[in-house]
């Protein structure tokens, strides 16, 4: 008796896809929320018109013109996601204000499990695990947004440039130029263009002696770890700081409370992350922030506290508290 072969169901096509445009629209728009309902639409959209698409390549490339056109219209007359330090100055204690600015300013982290993919070639993985850092999206979002997909296409992706043009409806020649032009954005930020540290028994200790200082409020053995140019930024605050001294001060003035904390380890944008849980009035602890850390040359190179706990620790799968 003849079998008959049946047809994946094409939800199943594309779900195979989700995590990598996910990750390529975090990187477009600078936050996962935002990602994750663009890669939403790219599937409703690719359900309701998926005949005639045969095979995995033709089906990727036109998943990617879909995602890629979403993004766009997302982006269309709207001021672009920053750092605090694509902003204004450096505060110090003294001048530090309390002064907030809304979530759409900011970009936001990412869990790596909803933008890189698990599987596949060990060195792809790695650099896709780069270009999600914080630094690297935050130079992205300064990109005219289809210089952003041409730079994301070619340089993270490995995508050629007749296939860019075919994509975007433009000529080799003008994705050769966005590209250069891209690349020139890039280059002005040495942060953005640095390597991810390799994640060797060095990176490891260096991440527990800074659980350790932290922990124990060693301010001294924390600023052992800081490279002197420090930054230290805490969103939706818009107020950053430079330089161990400054960050130490902090700490120890308005910071104070964060002294008897608890950190859990998650991975965020290719990145060592903490979660921190302050110690709570009513016992145990509560959340505070979501630490990701930027580490070059042996040493912590830049904080980012995200504060918006109540979306963020979920989306990370951190528990609500943590007992005493």
């Amino acid at each position: 008796m003849t079998g008959q072969m049946t047809e994946e169901p094409v939800e199943l096509q594309l779900e195979r896809f989700r995590t990598e445009l996910t990750g390529y629209c975090y990187r477009m728009l600078g936050s996962v929320f935002e990602a994750e309902d663009a890669v939403q639409e790219t599937m409703v959209r690719a359900w309701r018109g998926h005949h005639g698409f045969e095979g995995r390549a033709a089906l990727r490339s036109w998943l990617y013109r879909i995602a890629t056109n979403v993004c766009l219209d997302a982006l269309n007359g709207r001021k672009n996601r920053a750092r605090p330090m694509d902003l204004a100055g450096p505060s110090t204690v003294a001048t530090a204000t309390e002064a907030q600015l809304p979530e759409v300013t900011w970009i936001g982290p990412a869990p790596d499990g909803r933008v890189v993919p698990e599987t596949g070639d060990p060195a792809e993985v790695a650099a896709q695990r780069e270009s999600v850092r914080l630094a690297f999206v935050a130079v992205l979002q300064r990109l005219a947004p289809r210089q952003r997909a041409v730079l994301i296409l070619r340089e993270v992706l490995g995508w050629r440039a007749a296939e860019v043009a075919e994509l975007l409806g433009v000529t080799v020649a003008s994705v050769n130029s966005a590209l250069q032009r891209a690349r020139s954005v890039l280059a002005t930020d040495p942060a953005a263009a640095r390597p991810a540290p390799v994640l060797d028994e060095d990176h490891r200790a260096l991440l527990a002696r800074y659980v350790s200082a932290f922990e124990a409020y060693d301010m001294d053995g924390l600023a052992v770890l800081l490279h002197e140019d420090v930054t230290l930024n805490m969103p939706p605050y818009e107020l950053w700081l430079c330089g161990h001294g400054d960050i130490r001060a902090w700490m120890l003035g308005p910071g104070h409370g964060c002294r008897g904390s608890r950190l859990v380890p998650v991975e965020a944008n290719g990145s060592p992350a903490f979660g921190q849980y302050r110690p709570s009035p009513a016992g145990g602890f509560e959340p505070w922030a979501l630490i990701v850390l930027e580490v070059s040359a042996g040493r912590i190179s830049g904080l980012t506290n995200f504060l918006d706990t109540d979306s963020l620790f979920p989306l990370f799968g951190l528990p609500a508290r943590l007992g005493g």
